[in-house]
């Protein structure tokens, strides 16, 4: 019985995490494309609640750690986030443990038919290995323009490499999906500015933030199974909108932060709705958006990678997908030099963050309806 072997990779995991899906019922019947959509879906969101259990453990751990720091010097504090670091060492030995375990216990071994090499893929990457390496180490003035500029054009054209496997129908969907994901990924966001001025300003401690990400996390488990039936039936664009339009509305509590929401609201609650509270009710919301965005282009690689080259497609598309984030990152970089904001200085803070959520926005509807008028469809 064939299947779909699944690799799943991004920023946080690459390729060790194996996941399979039957094309056929215990019949032999071939399943609908609804329904294997669907299936991808399923396995994807489980492979997320692994990715998301292991960071949630590490909030615990952190709310453990730095419970009663609040009033600890600078010194001790620094000497804290020492053992922090220290203890995350024990993080890729117990990845690597888990490879071997997969191995002991992995009694049953598929064959699958030997795969030529890709030349073509093979070399694109070696130039961008070199391109990486000679510009980040030779010092270039703006290098980091360079290399991404340089890592986009190798990968698109590993992308048409890619794409001339698929027939024309997949091969625009292709396209469409991957504009559509990119500019969604590749939004900007305000910085280390405004962990600061949460930090200063708003009082946010170490052990705060560290149950804010516990929250965060929780939340974002219960989000995946809850929208999973949403994120199935729909297709990328239309779950882009989605997320896309929340996003730009959840940025709006801490705009008002920054104006003196939380100070209004307190005065007219007793004190019982702070910044804290506000805060802690705005990640409720927002938490789970990022992770549900990754689940449908997971399994939309998935289900559309031609059955040889499986794990190079998921390869070139994470790449892809990474590339949007370091976009993401240069914007982020560019808005700062624009709206500077210094520690203890967030004069510009409040235009920054409206810039930012105003590009939340409008950089993926401007995708979405950029598809649109080409006649596209994403998946």
């Amino acid at each position: 019985m064939s299947r779909d072997r699944i690799q799943h990779g991004d920023g946080f995991s690459r390729g060790i995490e194996r996941l399979f899906v039957f094309r056929v019922d215990e019949n032999g019947k071939p399943y609908d494309e609804q329904t294997r959509k669907a299936m991808h879906t399923t396995m994807q969101t489980l492979g997320r609640v692994a990715l998301i259990g292991g960071l949630a453990l590490v909030a615990a751990a952190n709310i453990y750690l730095f419970h009663g720091t609040e009033d600890l010097g600078r010194e001790a504090k620094r000497a804290l986030y020492g053992n922090v670091y220290s203890a995350a060492l024990v993080i890729p030995l117990i990845s690597v443990l888990g490879v071997i375990l997969h191995r002991f216990l992995k009694h049953e071994r598929e064959r699958f038919d030997k795969t030529a090499p890709n030349w073509a893929v093979l070399g694109g990457s070696l130039v961008f290995v070199a391109v990486t390496l000679a510009v980040g180490l030779g010092g270039v003035a703006y290098g980091e323009e360079i290399i991404f500029c340089g890592s986009l054009a190798i990968i698109v054209f590993l992308l048409w490499r890619l794409a001339r496997e698929l027939e024309p129908a997949a091969r625009n969907a292709l396209v469409a999906t991957a504009i559509v994901l990119f500019l969604f990924r590749a939004v900007p966001g305000t910085g280390d500015g405004t962990t600061w001025w949460m930090i200063d300003v708003l009082k946010f401690d170490e052990g705060f933030q560290a149950r804010l990400a516990l929250i965060a996390y929780a939340l974002t488990l219960a989000g995946m199974f809850a929208l999973r039936g949403f994120m199935a039936k729909h297709s990328i664009a239309t779950i882009v909108v989605v997320l896309s339009v929340a996003a730009a509305l959840l940025a709006l509590p801490t705009i008002g932060m920054f104006y003196g929401l939380h100070e209004w609201t307190a005065a007219r609650s007793g004190g019982a709705i702070d910044a804290r509270v506000i805060m802690m009710f705005n990640t409720a919301l927002e938490s789970p958006l990022g992770q549900i965005a990754m689940i449908p282009m997971l399994a939309w690689i998935a289900n559309s990678a031609p059955a040889k080259l499986k794990a190079t497609y998921f390869a070139v598309m994470a790449s892809f997908s990474n590339l949007a984030l370091a976009a993401s990152q240069l914007g982020t970089v560019y808005l700062n030099r624009v709206f500077v904001v210094k520690r203890g200085d967030y004069s510009e803070l409040g235009e920054l963050m409206i810039t930012a959520a105003v590009l939340t926005l409008l950089l993926p509807l401007v995708a979405v309806a950029g598809v649109r008028l080409l006649r596209l469809r994403t998946a």
